[in-house]
């Protein structure tokens, strides 16, 4: 259905939709998304942010403590505009769907301006999840970097080591995928995310690595380094900050290699994505 599709503005555009999807929990989407859009704020761009996990809900919990942070501390940092999407509760599949649709078309109304608006999706599928993914311009897929985690894409023979066929995520985005290039829509450039990356080259991390080039080629995404497992991160959710926040403290305080790592990870995730070019700019996408 066109009405599915996010509305261009009275000045006949609208933002870029990078959405975070990943039907697997604890994969680290809601900490991707964060730093994500705090390195986007950061960079000059108008940023606002959508929940579309009403269970959960980390992103906005991330940012009601971010917003604690502020008042408690004095101490200000970029926030997004944010808008959190419940889930239905109206009886019959069609009217809930269409409240849904309706809800998710008033928070992106109220973000036209923004240059770019970040998703983040629940880890199970539902119709919000998939209006998220079918208005994705890029979809970020975290995976902990495991050949239990990396199902999530493929239904993977573990003995042999081999691929036995698509999950059904991966139809999922292909399906949405689809959705959009029949209404003359750019498709979806899809980014695997590997998270949790050991710096012990092992041969399980070698194997995993392989095994998603192939993947990469046979599905259909590009590959990116993602977080590596580190205490800072689960630390600073508390806070509601980012290591990119913590930049300017670290300044005056002793060397934290963790912090450091962390920021050249967020900065290596921005280059491999590829993404935005130009801030207030519409020529956003280069291969």
């Amino acid at each position: 259905m066109d009405s599915d599709f996010f509305p261009k503005n009275s000045e006949g555009r609208q933002p870029y939709v990078i959405v975070l999807g990943n039907e697997k929990g604890g994969t680290g989407k809601s900490t991707t998304a964060m730093h994500l859009i705090v390195a986007l704020l950061r960079l000059g761009y108008a940023v606002g942010s959508i929940d579309l996990d009403s269970r959960q809900g980390s992103l906005s919990r991330y940012l009601e403590n971010r917003g604690r942070y502020v008042r408690e501390t004095g101490r200000m940092v970029p926030m997004p505009r944010h808008h959190r999407v419940v889930r239905s509760s109206a009886g019959g599949r069609q009217k809930a769907e269409a409240e849904e649709r309706g809800r998710l078309h008033e928070a992106f109304a109220n973000l036209s301006d923004c240059d770019i608006v970040v998703i983040d999706t629940p880890g199970s599928d539902s119709y919000l999840s998939r209006l998220g993914h079918v208005n994705a311009d890029t979809l970020i897929t975290p995976v902990n970097d495991s050949f239990m985690d990396i199902d999530v894409l493929a239904e993977i023979d573990r003995e042999k080591r081999e691929v036995r066929g698509p999950s059904f995520y991966s139809k999922l985005v292909w399906e949405q995928n689809n959705r959009r290039i029949v209404v003359g829509r750019p498709p979806i450039d899809w980014v695997v995310l590997r998270n949790r990356l050991t710096h012990i080259n092992a041969r399980n991390k070698r194997d995993v690595e392989a095994l998603l080039r192939q993947l990469a080629v046979r599905i259909g995404f590009r590959v990116a380094p993602g977080f590596g497992e580190r205490v800072v991160f689960r630390e600073l959710f508390l806070k509601g900050l980012t290591v990119l926040d913590v930049a300017e403290e670290d300044a005056n305080e002793p060397s934290n290699p963790s912090h450091a790592s962390g920021r050249a990870e967020v900065a290596a995730m921005l280059e491999v994505i590829g993404l935005p070019l130009e801030a207030g700019g519409r020529d956003r996408r280069q291969a």
